[in-house]
C-alpha cells in the first residue's frame, strides 16, 4: 500500500489533538486591530475548533500528523 502525501499548507494551519479534534486559528486578527476592542482581540488569541465535514477533510489531508 502506498504512503499518502501530507498537504503541507494544511499541516501548517491546523493541529489535530490526541482525541482527534481539529484546532485552527481565529480569523480577523491580522490587521485593522485598532478598531477592535481589547476583549475581542483577547478572544481571537485563543483559537477555535473545526467541526463537521471540514474536520473530516482536514484529517484526510494530514494523515500522519
Amino acid at each position: 500500500m502506498p504512503k499518502f502525501k501530507t498537504r503541507k499548507s494544511v499541516a501548517k494551519r491546523f493541529k489535530v489533538t490526541k482525541t482527534g479534534k481539529v484546532l485552527r486559528a481565529c480569523a480577523k486578527r491580522r490587521h485593522l486591530a485598532m478598531a477592535k476592542t481589547r476583549k475581542v482581540k483577547r478572544k481571537l488569541r485563543a483559537g477555535a475548533q473545526t467541526t463537521g465535514t471540514e474536520a473530516v477533510n482536514i484529517k484526510k489531508m494530514i494523515p500522519y500528523v
